[in-house]
């Protein structure tokens, strides 16, 4: 079996499917970019994936987001894991921090890290690479320079690198949570290789259109699920790209999507929108 990741190795992606207990036999392919990452899964390029999908202190990844509910529509979730996030700064060797100059990571990390780099390092531009391991593997190629990187110690084992600093994260309760892709027509089988505990499940869906002008609309649509006492974990909004005013939106719901009061709500759902889609009924984390 063939997994996705964001790569390089190193990153925390990596790491979080390290953690999870892939299948033994399994091989990790990393891929350049998150949409690549799900796009692997669309073409069938690899059979499973595990992508970043929302961070505690920085909220959703939107590329996961905008990607599953866009070019990736023959895939689905079917699993999630959430990963704890410990950011070091990390160079390829000892430095003092007056030293640094420029610090590399992934926008998340940099985000996630703001109060540190502004207090630590007010001085240090910060640029932002495509992931962490990528930072971590440049910096520790380039010693003497005044470079630094934001990422895991996985990263600095795996590239040689020297850990500056450890656990630089503006909050020390920082988890991502991540999600398990597969292809719809093998989403039942492979879902059993990611579930690991008896746990609830949830349901992730996107919604837009059909009338979102009209006064009201967002909460005639969100009283199909109150009506059916169903649990709305979680929701957001992202622009449709159609001009201002249009939008998707993304929700969690508790409960299996064969659930008659959830497949009743879903239905109610379908009868307000131009569009819902499923993006995946799996246990929760």
């Amino acid at each position: 079996m063939r997994i996705g990741f964001l790569g390089p190795e190193g990153t925390f992606s990596h790491q979080a499917l390290r953690d999870a207990n892939p299948p033994a036999d399994a091989q990790m392919v990393p891929i350049a970019t998150i949409y690549a990452t799900a796009m692997a899964v669309h073409d069938g390029d690899v059979e499973l994936a595990l992508v970043p999908i929302e961070n505690s202190l920085e909220g959703s990844v939107d590329v996961t987001l905008d990607t599953l509910a866009s070019d990736a529509d023959a895939v689905t979730i079917v699993g999630e894991t959430v990963q704890r996030i410990r950011n070091c700064l990390i160079a390829a060797g000892p430095v003092d921090l007056a030293a640094i100059t420029t610090v590399y990571s992934h926008p998340q990390p940099n985000a996630q890290c703001a109060r540190f780099l502004r207090t630590e390092l007010p001085g240090a531009t910060i640029v932002a690479v495509s992931s962490t391991a990528e930072a971590v593997r440049d910096v520790a190629a380039a010693a003497g320079t005044g470079q630094a990187a934001l990422g895991n110690r996985l990263a600095a084992e795996l590239y040689g690198a020297h850990i500056v600093r450890e656990d630089v994260d503006d909050e020390p309760d920082n988890v991502t949570r991540f999600v398990w892709l597969a292809r719809t027509e093998r989403a039942r089988e492979l879902r059993g290789q990611v579930e690991r505990r008896d746990s609830p499940h949830k349901t992730s869906i996107v919604f837009w259109g059909g009338g979102d002008e009209a006064p009201g609309w967002l909460v005639s649509c969100l009283a199909e699920l109150s009506k059916r006492d169903i649990s709305l974990t979680r929701i957001e909004s992202r622009p449709r790209r159609i001009g201002f005013g249009h939008y998707m939106f993304f929700a969690d719901l508790e409960g299996a999507v064969d659930d008659g009061p959830l497949a009743d709500a879903i239905d109610g759902l379908r009868s307000r929108c131009q569009e819902v889609r499923v993006l995946g009924s799996y246990r929760t984390a």
